[in-house]
C-alpha cells in the first residue's frame, strides 16, 4: 500500500481505525485526520494523497472519505478543489474555538501556542462576562451556579463528571450575562476549560484544587458585586494558565 503523503510508512498503520456507519464513521474519519493535522503530522500548505490512498489507509469506503473531509472542510482546516486535490490550509483559517477542533488540538500535545491562545482569549472574555453575571444574574442563574459547584466537590475536578460541572459552571456565568453574542461563546469557552483541565492531570494530580477560586467568583457574582467578579474570575483564569504551564515546563 502506497504510503500516505506527510507520513512515514511506519506512521501509516495508526490511521487504520475508523470504523462504523454513517455520521459515526464520518466523525471518526474526521476526527482521524483532524488530529494529524493538529498535531502538524500535516502542515498547512500540504496536499493530502488521493482520496484512495487515504481511503485505503483508512480502510473505508471514498465516500465515507469524501464525508469526512466535508467535515474538515466546514471547521476551515482544509480545502478542496477537483484538479489540486485537498490541502491543509493556514493556522489563521483554521476554526480553532470549534469544541471539535480544541479537541482534535488536545488529543495529543498541544501547541504551547494555541494553549496560551486560549488562556488570553478567556481573560479578555471571562472577567467581564463574570462582572456582568453579577449586575444581571437572577436567582435560577445562582442556582445552576451552585449545583455546579456542588457537583465538582462531589466529583473532584479529576473526573470526567467534576469536569463537566467545571464547564457548567461557567457556561452559566456566560447565561447569566443575557448577552446572546457571550452565550454563543459558551461551548468554545466551556470545551477550553475542560480540556485545559484534562491536560494538566495527564502525567500528575492537578497541581491545586481550584473549586475554592471557582468560590469566590460564585460568591461575588451571587453578592451583585460587579468589580469584584470580574476581579475574581481574573486571578481564576490567571492561576489556571500559571497551573497548566507549570505542567508544560514553561
Amino acid at each position: 500500500m502506497a504510503p500516505v503523503s506527510g507520513a512515514s510508512p511506519d506512521a501509516e498503520p495508526a490511521l487504520r481505525q475508523p470504523r462504523g456507519k454513517g455520521r459515526r464513521l464520518r466523525g471518526a474519519i474526521a476526527h482521524k485526520l483532524g488530529v494529524a493535522i493538529l498535531s502538524g503530522e500535516f502542515a498547512p500548505g500540504e496536499t493530502l494523497s488521493s482520496e484512495v490512498v487515504f481511503a485505503e489507509s483508512l480502510d473505508v469506503s471514498r465516500s465515507a472519505y469524501r464525508e469526512g473531509i466535508q467535515v474538515l472542510i466546514a471547521k476551515g482546516l482544509v480545502e478542496s478543489r477537483p484538479k489540486t486535490g485537498t490541502r491543509v490550509l493556514p493556522r489563521d483559517r483554521w476554526n480553532l474555538l470549534d469544541p471539535d477542533v480544541l479537541a482534535w488540538a488536545f488529543a495529543g500535545e498541544p501547541d504551547p501556542q494555541l494553549v496560551r491562545s486560549l488562556f488570553e482569549l478567556r481573560l479578555i472574555i471571562e472577567p467581564a462576562a463574570a462582572g456582568i453575571a453579577a449586575a444581571a444574574r437572577d436567582r435560577h442563574d445562582l442556582k445552576a451556579m451552585k449545583d455546579a459547584l456542588a457537583a465538582m466537590r462531589r466529583h473532584s475536578l479529576a473526573t470526567d463528571l467534576g469536569r463537566a460541572a467545571d464547564r457548567q459552571f461557567h457556561d452559566a456565568i456566560l447565561r447569566a450575562t443575557r448577552n446572546d453574542a457571550l452565550v454563543v461563546l459558551s461551548a468554545s469557552i466551556g470545551a477550553a476549560v475542560t480540556w485545559t483541565t484534562q491536560f494538566k492531570q495527564r502525567q500528575r494530580a492537578l497541581p491545586r484544587n481550584a473549586i475554592p477560586d471557582h468560590v469566590l467568583v460564585y460568591e461575588a457574582i451571587a453578592a451583585g458585586d460587579v468589580a469584584a467578579a470580574s476581579a475574581t474570575m481574573r486571578q481564576l483564569v490567571a492561576l489556571a494558565l500559571a497551573d497548566t504551564q507549570s505542567v508544560m515546563g514553561r
